[in-house]
């Protein structure tokens, strides 16, 4: 490569000196005499001319103010916008820190949205303009998210480029747009110290740092603490999963110490039923759900939802663990007796670091007084705090079902997840009593309404049947109650799932999530049934993962985000969770299925059979395909005729299951299109199976994806 010279001419570029050279080329001031304007002429040694074009391409797929442009490009150079201004580097104050840091995650979420992965972010590559904005530059190592190259070495690049390498970019594995998260972390540390994330003395000893040790602890507010933490896990799955989400975080995070105490964070456990009646039992969880719901009304506390904190029922565990495993620094705990007409409520606040109690108290009531107990204890856990709380619950309060229509609530929800053959009709039956008792309770309407839904995936109820008594039991929750964002997520997931109407289900799920703070539910309902089949599956791990971080140990919701997992085709991570959740609870027969998969896909068959026949007799079709495809064809056939649903409706599905378990991949793709002309949701639910991948990717995918309304690819 011959040398460049002031006041050469390349083409109509004037050069006019230099603005810095190192392994992979260099970089010219220069003047366009044809616009009369100032540019950056790159050029890179012809031993990384691949490296060019795919910068070329890169930044040519770009257009955003905190992207470097381009305007041209020669036969061994590109011209690119010229930037007034100095690389970034800290330690800057944290508020400029956090408005730099947007500007960065903003311009990266762009370029993910266009499937370009940085994969070089460090402070050289981040210029501040003279007007304070930032402007990200050199996309020579960027690639296409699709490209399953292993990482190049990158020799003789600016001093230090190893301290901002992802984990699994200094392994040389495949990257995606978390390994810019985890970079981009780095970078935010350094911003908010002034020193570099991991060091060493070398490379390899920086690198090292990087896979196996964590960076000095931060001076910094607990949020901005948190966000970096998260940004710089080891492993990917940990991480923020999108820029657009941490960028998010970002933005409501404060940012001073004074600003930013932990907030207040409370676990409600099941109250003791201590009556001799264990009918009670029902009420006594009853009045522990209705002070969580009356708590999650209070801006700024964080409350662990029903399913995970009444997962310790029956158990004797120390307080302080329990609030290590829900992650909270407050315990609520209580006794509840009934005598007639007559209860004594009694209840203690715990400060789980030591086990000491914060505030006690007794209530002696009759029963018609049970809301108004609620709501004094709630109105007393909230003044306890101390976090700038509302002492009363927010003015918008869900109407006070009838206590027995409340019981009858409580049994219908404890019923449907069962997954006995008797508890459908249970549930059933529990839900209409539900609403006879007390036809202005919402929720109960919801609940049905999710119900019958859920019917038509276990238990063979047509479509046309069910979905349009949800929706009216949906809008009729919205009469009684226009905030109730359950009703919203019904509404969406019928837009979605069964009307393939994916506008509207957006517009019902934004209203569902319009008001905080949004249910839990409602977060893992939009990933899965927005999100995920809208093609935006990082973003629906993500909301799913939040449904989590509020629910932790809500099994339902772990599955969900194990098949958002799958959408995204990361296997390992879906994996990992489905495993998780059958630690939970051994007895979770959806989990077995979709395990199952998992196994096949990977070649270990046998295991496989092994782990769906514990979910039997759901997993029926599943395991006649694999017998089929081990060479038992007469078992095979033996398990299709017992198989359930196989000749009602959802027959399509279950034997699009069983040719895709047997390798048939026409015939499961023909079974699939009956499926879906069915409207039948799990027809959607196997396309994300790993073993659809060779449906999603050949050519039958079109004329499936015509059915759903969606792209040829998402």
């Amino acid at each position: 490569m011959s040398s460049w010279a002031a006041g050469q001419q390349l083409g109509p570029y004037t050069l006019l000196s230099p603005v810095g050279a190192g392994g992979m080329g260099e970089v010219w001031k220069a003047r366009d005499t044809r616009l009369n304007r100032v540019v950056a002429v790159k050029r890179l040694k012809r031993e990384h001319n691949a490296r060019f074009e795919q910068e070329a391409r890169a930044i040519a797929a770009l257009n955003h103010p905190h992207i470097c442009q381009i305007h041209d490009i020669g036969p061994d150079y590109l011209v690119l916008e010229y930037i007034e201004g100095a690389p970034i580097r800290g330690p800057q104050p944290p508020e400029e820190s956090v408005r730099l840091a947007i500007q960065i995650a903003t311009a990266l979420d762009a370029a993910h949205r266009k499937g370009v992965v940085h994969r070089d972010l460090k402070p050289a590559n981040i210029m501040v303009t003279t007007e304070g904005s930032v402007k990200l530059l050199d996309f020579g190592l960027a690639k296409q998210v699709t490209d399953s190259d292993e990482t190049r070495t990158i020799e003789g690049t600016v001093m230090g480029t190893a301290a901002y390498m992802a984990p699994e970019q200094a392994e040389g594995k495949p990257l995606d747009a978390r390994s810019d998260v985890f970079s981009f972390g780095a970078v935010l540390y350094e911003l908010l110290s002034g020193r570099r994330a991991f060091s060493g003395e070398n490379s390899i000893s920086t690198m090292a740092a990087i896979l196996h040790k964590e960076p000095a602890p931060l001076d910094a507010s607990p949020a901005l603490q948190q966000i970096v933490k998260r940004c710089l896990a080891k492993q990917p799955a940990n991480r923020f999963q999108t820029m657009a989400e941490l960028r998010a975080a970002l933005e409501i995070a404060p940012v001073t110490a004074a600003s930013a105490e932990e907030p207040p964070s409370i676990a409600v456990l099941p109250f003791s039923n201590m009556s001799a009646d264990k009918e009670n039992e029902y009420f006594s969880d009853g009045l522990a759900e209705e002070i969580i719901n009356l708590l999650a009304q209070i801006p700024g506390l964080k409350v662990i939802a029903r399913t995970s904190a009444f997962a310790f029922r029956g158990k004797e565990i120390d307080i302080r663990k329990v609030a290590e495993a829900l992650g909270v620094a407050t315990v609520l705990e209580g006794s509840v007796r009934r005598a007639g007409n007559r209860i004594r409520v009694t209840a203690q606040l715990i400060t789980a670091a030591d086990g000491s109690h914060l505030w006690s108290q007794r209530y002696d009531r009759d029963m018609e007084d049970v809301f108004a107990v609620q709501d004094e204890v709630a109105a007393a856990i909230a003044s306890t705090l101390h976090a700038k709380l509302s002492p009363k619950p927010a003015e918008h309060r869900r109407h006070a079902p009838k206590l027995p229509a409340y019981e009858a609530y409580l049994k219908a929800r404890y019923y449907q997840w069962k997954f006995t053959p008797e508890s459908p009709a249970k549930a059933k039956e529990c839900y209409e009593q539900a609403i006879a008792l007390d036809p202005e309770f919402a929720l109960a309407h919801v609940g049905y309404a999710d119900y019958v839904l859920f019917q038509t995936l276990f238990s063979g109820l047509p479509v046309s049947q069910a979905v349009p008594v949800a929706r009216a039991m949906a809008q009729r929750a919205l009469e009684l109650d226009p905030h109730l964002p359950e009703a919203y997520g019904i509404l969406g997931n019928i837009a979605g799932s069964f009307d393939f109407d994916w506008k509207e289900s957006e517009r019902l799920f934004k209203l569902a999530m319009a008001r905080d703070p949004v249910p839990a539910l409602v977060r893992v309902w939009y990933g899965m049934f927005y999100l995920a089949r809208a093609g935006r599956a990082q973003e629906a791990v993500a909301e799913c993962e939040r449904g989590l971080q509020e629910d932790p140990l809500n099994i339902t919701f772990r599955v969900c985000l194990a098949n958002c997992f799958m959408w995204a085709e990361k296997y390992a991570d879906a994996e990992r969770e489905v495993r998780q959740t059958l630690e939970i609870d051994p007895q979770f027969y959806p989990a077995y299925g979709v395990l199952a998969g998992l196994l096949v896909a990977r070649g270990m068959l046998a295991e496989a059979v092994s782990c769906a026949e514990r979910g039997l007799p759901w997993t029926g079709s599943l395991i006649a395909g694999l017998r089929k495809r081990l060479g038992d064809t007469a078992g095979a056939e033996e398990l299709m005729r017992n198989a359930p649903l196989v000749d009602a409706y959802g027959g399509p599905i279950v034997r699009a299951i069983f040719h895709l378990y047997c390798g048939e991949i026409d015939a499961a793709a023909d079974w699939m299109e009956k499926a879906l002309a069915q409207r039948h949701p799990g027809a959607w639910m196997m396309l994300a199976n790993p073993l659809a991948r060779e449906i999603r990717s050949g050519p039958r995918w079109p004329a499936l994806a015509k059915m759903l309304n969606l792209p040829e690819r998402v």
